[in-house]
């Protein structure tokens, strides 16, 4: 198995990605985000790059079962009905919608890599219930980090170097580590075991306290608390049904 790591998806193309294994990690806020919208009982994800995509798919789709969520630079887009924070996305909520989504960095990264062979959306929440799939995948795969508008991020490498850790602790041999996925791992070795004060050091960290989403900080930084497996199917994100409803191996909140 090789594991290759793309930092950004400005790293990368579609046609690079194409047929592959993928792991898209958006940890604040897209990532975690989409794996809690699932978990309490959304119908589906339908990523988009743009505003307008969205407000177009949206006005094909029937009303009443649709959403829209996302943001721009943090904060909920003007006429949508969600913004980006993990909070929002209650069952009450959520439950049965179909949720059109376009964030600034991780619905970018989830558009590029759609022709991948199986494309999977992780953060800490699920890093335990990603790194299981893939182990019984088998196949080599390539991480695409969301990134904080085109550079690197800190929290997604630290994420990415924990699934890496997850991986070849669960596979028989070691798995070949591209240049980045081994920066990766390292990252996670050094502040892995602080994730959530990791994160209030980051600039998108920073970021989401001045603006009032501490609390999503927390949220982002619990390892393995949601234990299922977002896959893209088609055009739509849906659950990986042989994960639906399995326990995690592990379950904490980092602090």
């Amino acid at each position: 198995m090789r594991i290759d790591l793309c930092f950004t998806p400005v790293q990368t193309d579609e046609l690079a990605l194409r047929d592959k294994t993928v792991v898209v990690i958006d940890v604040l806020r897209a990532s975690t985000t989409i794996v809690t919208a699932l978990t309490n009982g959304a119908r589906e994800i339908i990523p988009v790059a743009t505003v307008e995509s969205a407000v177009k798919i949206s006005g094909n789709l029937f009303g009443d079962v649709i959403l829209l969520g996302g943001e721009r630079n943090g904060k909920m887009i003007e006429g949508f009905n969600l913004g980006n924070s993990p909070a929002e996305y209650t069952a009450e909520r959520v439950r049965t919608k179909a949720i059109i989504f376009s964030s600034t960095n991780g619905s970018q990264a989830l558009v590029k890599a759609r022709y991948a062979r199986d494309l999977f959306v992780c953060s800490f929440v699920n890093v335990g219930t990603a790194a299981e799939a893939l182990c019984r995948i088998g196949r080599d795969f390539t991480i695409v980090c969301a990134g904080n508008n085109g550079m690197l991020s800190m929290e997604d490498s630290v994420c990415a170097g924990m699934l890496i850790a997850r991986v070849s602790a669960g596979v028989d041999a070691p798995p070949e580590l591209a240049d980045g996925a081994l920066a990766a791992r390292t990252l996670h070795r050094a502040f892995g075991r602080g994730i959530l004060k990791m994160m209030r050091a980051t600039d998108h960290g920073r970021h989401l306290l001045d603006i009032g989403f501490g609390e999503d900080l927390k949220i982002c930084a619990g390892v393995d608390t949601l234990p299922i497996l977002p896959q893209l199917d088609g055009n739509v994100i849906r659950v990986k049904p042989a994960v639906q409803g399995k326990e995690p191996a592990v379950q904490s909140q980092a602090t």
